[in-house]
C-alpha cells in the first residue's frame, strides 16, 4: 500500500469513528491545491536539464499551510499528496496555527553541486512564489534540502514581496532562523518518548533503546538519549549498522559518521535486514521500512515513528497484535514543525527567543499533545494512531464547520 492509500485509510477510519458527516469528510480529503511546474536549468558545462517540482497545499482551515519541501528521485504527487495530508493532521495535533503542505522537486541532489542546487531552487521559487506567503504557505527543509535552500528561497521569494523572513522557516540563524530548530525534531521525538514512557512508569533513564536511521533525526535522538541516561544498544542507516548491547559510544560514532558519512566502514558491522530480530525495549524509526517482511522479528516493546509513515498498514496490525506500543509519526516527529512554528512567530514579532526558551515551549507543546492523544485514545478506545487521528482531524473539522465550509 503506498503512502497516499495508507494515509486516507487511515483518515477515512478516524471519520468513521468521529461520526462525520460523508460530505464533510470527502471535502477534508481533497487537497486545495496541487501545483506542479517545470524547473529548467543550466548545468555548470552548460547543458540544460528541466526537473519536475510539486507543492501540494491540501488545508488551511486553521492557518497557514505549511510544510517541507524535499529533493528527491523518487518525489512524485502520490508521495507529495499524502505527505501533504499528514501535514495537515500533524499541526492538528501539536495543536499550532497551521494547516498542511508540501513540496519536492524530482532531482538527485548529491549529483547537482551547489551552484546546480542554488539554480534549481531558486528557478523553483519562481515559479511558486504568487502561491506561497507568510500568511498562505510556509515551506521548510525536508529530505534532499536544509537552512541553505531556505536561504536561497527567501531571497528569490523576497525579490519579489520585499523582505519576508517569515515565509520559510528552517533558515540559517544569520537570516532569522530559530536557536534549537536544527535539533527540534529529534528534541521532540524525546520529549513524546519521556511522556509515552512515564505513562508506563519506565523513563529514559536505563531503557535499551535501538535507532533505526542515523540522518539529522535519528542523530539527535540518540544524543539526547545518551545525556538523559539512555542506552543506545543499535543504530541503522542505509550503509550499515552497528550494535553493542553494552551501550554505544554515542559521541564517537557521531564523529565518526560526520567523518564517513554514514556508519560503513564500522567494526561490528551487521546486515540492515538482521537488526530487528534482537530489537529490545524501544526502537526509534526514522526510515520507512517497517513493513510485513520484517513486522514478525520485531521484539521491541515500544516504537517511536521518528520518520513520516515508517510503518505500513499491514505491518501495523501485525505489531499490535503482538501488543507493541507505537507512537504515530504526526504526534512524534511533530517537534520539527513546532519549533518551526516559533521561528514563524519571532520572525512576525522581529523579536528572537534563547535556545532555552525554544527548548521549554517544545516540550510544554509535545508533552500536551500527548495527554490529548491519550484522551482521543479514552474517548473513542482505539491506539495511539487513531488517537492522533481522530484529534487532528476532528481539530480541523470543527475549524472548517465553524468558518463556513457549505456557503
Amino acid at each position: 500500500m503506498n503512502a497516499l492509500a495508507a494515509t486516507s485509510r487511515n483518515f477515512k477510519q478516524a471519520a468513521r469513528l468521529l461520526g462525520l458527516d460523508s460530505k464533510l469528510e470527502k471535502s477534508l480529503l481533497i487537497p486545495f491545491r496541487e501545483i506542479k511546474v517545470e524547473c529548467t536549468i543550466p548545468k555548470d558545462d552548460g547543458s540544460l536539464v528541466s526537473y519536475v517540482g510539486f507543492r501540494v497545499q491540501h488545508d488551511n482551515a486553521r492557518g497557514p499551510m505549511k510544510g517541507g519541501i524535499r529533493y528527491h528521485p523518487e518525489v512524485d504527487p502520490d508521495e507529495v499528496n499524502a505527505l501533504a495530508q499528514l501535514m495537515t493532521w500533524k499541526t492538528a495535533v501539536a495543536n499550532i496555527p497551521y494547516g498542511g503542505a508540501k513540496g519536492g522537486i524530482g532531482c538527485a541532489p548529491g549529483e547537482l553541486s551547489i551552484s546546480e542546487l542554488e539554480r534549481l531552487t531558486r528557478v523553483f521559487t519562481q515559479k511558486i512564489h504568487d502561491l506561497i506567503g507568510t500568511h498562505t504557505d510556509v515551506p521548510a527543509p525536508d529530505m534532499g534540502t536544509n537552512s541553505q535552500t531556505m536561504a536561497w528561497m527567501l531571497d528569490e521569494y523576497s525579490k519579489f514581496h520585499g523582505y519576508s523572513p517569515a515565509v520559510v522557516t528552517g533558515k540559517p540563524v544569520d537570516l532569522g532562523g530559530s536557536q534549537g530548530r536544527d535539533a527540534a525534531t529529534g528534541r521532540g521525538v524525546l520529549f513524546a518518548t519521556e511522556a509515552l514512557l512515564r505513562e508506563h512508569r519506565k523513563s529514559i533513564s536505563g531503557q535499551r533503546f535501538v535507532i533505526q536511521g542515523f540522518g539529522n533525526v535519528g542523530s539527535w535522538a540518540a544524543q539526547l538519549i545518551y545525556e538523559n541516561g539512555g542506552k543506545v544498544v543499535a543504530v541503522s542507516d542505509i550503509s550499515g549498522a552497528i550494535k553493542n548491547s553494552k551501550g554505544i559510544d554515542v559521541p564517537s560514532l557521531l564523529k565518526h559518521t560526520i567523518e564517513k558519512r554514514g556508519l560503513k566502514a564500522l567494526m561490528g558491522q551487521i546486515q540492515l535486514m538482521q537488526i530487528q530480530y534482537w530489537w529490545k525495549t524501544v526502537m526509534f524509526s526514522s526510515l520507512r521500512h517497517l513493513a510485513v517482511e520484517n513486522a514478525n522479528g520485531i521484539r521491541a516493546k515500544f516504537i517511536i515513528e521518528a520518520a513520516n509513515h515508517p510503518t505500513d498498514p499491514e505491518a501495523d496490525e501485525i505489531l499490535s497484535k503482538k501488543g507493541v506500543v507505537i507512537l504515530p509519526d504526526i504526534l512524534a516527529n511533530s517537534g520539527g514543525v513546532t519549533v518551526s512554528y516559533f521561528e514563524w512567530v519571532q520572525n512576525i514579532q522581529g523579536f528572537m527567543w534563547e535556545e532555552e526558551k525554544v527548548n521549554n515551549e517544545l516540550k510544554t507543546y509535545m508533552t500536551n499533545g500527548f495527554k490529548d492523544v491519550k484522551e482521543m485514545c479514552q474517548t473513542h478506545n482505539c491506539d495511539l494512531r487513531m488517537g492522533a487521528f481522530t484529534l487532528g482531524v476532528n481539530r480541523v473539522a470543527r475549524a472548517t464547520v465553524l468558518r463556513g465550509w457549505e456557503a
